[in-house]
C-alpha cells in the first residue's frame, strides 16, 4: 500500500473530487468535531457557566477546544493530500466590481459592532479568549466549505453556480448540528437559512478578493462581534448596548436579501462571461 501522502491511493482518492466525497467529509469532520466536544465535555465541563462568555475558561471549554480539535484535524489533512497550497493559491475565477457588495456588506457590520459593544460587561480575558477562538471559526469553517469543499466540487467539473450553492449549503447544513446542543428546531432551521446566506457572501468574497485567506479573516472577525453583541450578557446589559449594535442585528436580514440577489447575478454574470470567451475562441483573427 502507498504512503499516505501526494500521490498516494489516499490523496488520489480525495483528488477526484465530487459531491458525494465532500460530503462525505463534511459528514465525518461533524462527527469528530462533536465526538472533540464531548471530550471536552468531561475534560472541562465544570469550566462552563450559564453564562458562556462569562470568564474565558467559559469560552474555551464551550466554543474554542472543539475547533482547536478541528483545525488540527482539517490541517492534517490538507498536509495529507498536499492541497494547502492551492486552496491559498490566486483563485482561477475572478470577480467583478459589484461583487465587492459582499464583503463590503460584512465590513460594515463589523465597523458597527466592535465601535458599539459595551465591552464592560465582559472580562478582559473572556474577550481575548473569543477573538481567539474567532479566529479558529474563520480558519476551520472557511477552509472546508469554501476551500475543500469549493475545490473538491470544481474539480470534479461541476458548474459554477452548483459549486456557489453547494458549498453554502454545506455551510449552512453544518450548523444544523446546533440541534445537539439542545436548541429548539425552529432555531436552528432559521439559523442554517442564515448561514446559507452568509455563505453566498462569504463565496462572493472569495471570487473577488481571489483569495480564501480573505473569507478567513472576515469570518474570524464577525463571529466574535456576535457573541459579544447578542450571548453571555444579561437582560440589563442588553438593553445597554448602543445604537450602533442595534441597527447591526438587521444585517440579518440584509445578508439574506443581498445573498439572494447575489445568486442569480453570479449565475447571469458567469454565463455571459462564458459566452465572450467562447465567441473570442471562434472569431477568426
Amino acid at each position: 500500500m502507498n504512503a499516505v501522502g501526494s500521490g498516494s491511493a489516499w490523496a488520489e482518492f480525495w483528488d477526484r473530487g465530487g459531491w458525494w466525497r465532500a460530503l462525505l467529509l463534511v459528514v465525518v469532520y461533524l462527527a469528530l468535531y462533536l465526538g472533540a466536544g464531548w471530550v471536552g465535555g468531561k475534560l472541562f465541563g465544570d469550566q462552563v457557566q450559564s453564562n458562556l462568555f462569562s470568564t474565558a475558561g467559559s469560552v474555551f471549554a464551550a466554543v474554542t477546544w472543539p475547533l482547536v480539535v478541528g483545525a488540527v484535524l482539517l490541517t492534517a489533512f490538507l498536509l495529507s493530500v498536499g492541497w494547502f497550497r492551492s486552496l491559498f493559491a490566486r483563485q482561477p475565477l475572478g470577480g467583478r466590481w459589484w461583487m465587492w457588495i459582499a464583503p463590503g456588506l460584512i465590513v460594515i457590520t463589523l465597523v458597527m459592532r466592535y465601535v458599539g459593544i459595551d465591552y464592560s460587561v465582559y472580562p478582559g480575558s473572556a474577550i481575548a479568549m473569543t477573538l481567539v477562538t474567532g479566529l479558529f471559526i474563520g480558519f476551520v469553517e472557511e477552509v472546508l466549505t469554501r476551500g475543500i469543499v469549493v475545490k473538491m466540487l470544481r474539480d470534479a467539473g461541476t458548474s459554477e453556480w452548483l459549486v456557489m450553492l453547494g458549498s453554502s449549503l454545506a455551510f449552512g447544513l453544518m450548523h444544523g448540528i446546533n440541534l445537539f446542543s439542545g436548541m429548539s428546531p425552529l432555531v436552528v432551521g432559521i439559523t442554517v437559512f442564515f448561514a446559507f446566506g452568509f455563505g453566498i457572501l462569504m463565496y462572493v468574497t472569495l471570487r473577488v478578493t481571489g483569495n480564501l485567506i480573505w473569507p478567513i479573516l472576515l469570518h474570524a472577525l464577525y463571529d466574535p462581534t456576535l457573541f459579544l453583541s447578542t450571548g453571555g450578557i444579561d437582560v440589563a446589559a442588553a438593553r445597554a448596548q448602543s445604537v450602533l449594535v442595534t441597527l447591526a442585528g438587521s444585517a440579518n436580514i440584509v445578508f439574506i436579501i443581498a445573498a439572494l440577489l447575489l445568486i442569480p447575478a453570479v449565475i447571469i454574470s458567469d454565463r455571459l462571461a462564458a459566452q465572450r470567451t467562447a465567441q473570442e475562441v471562434v472569431a477568426p483573427g
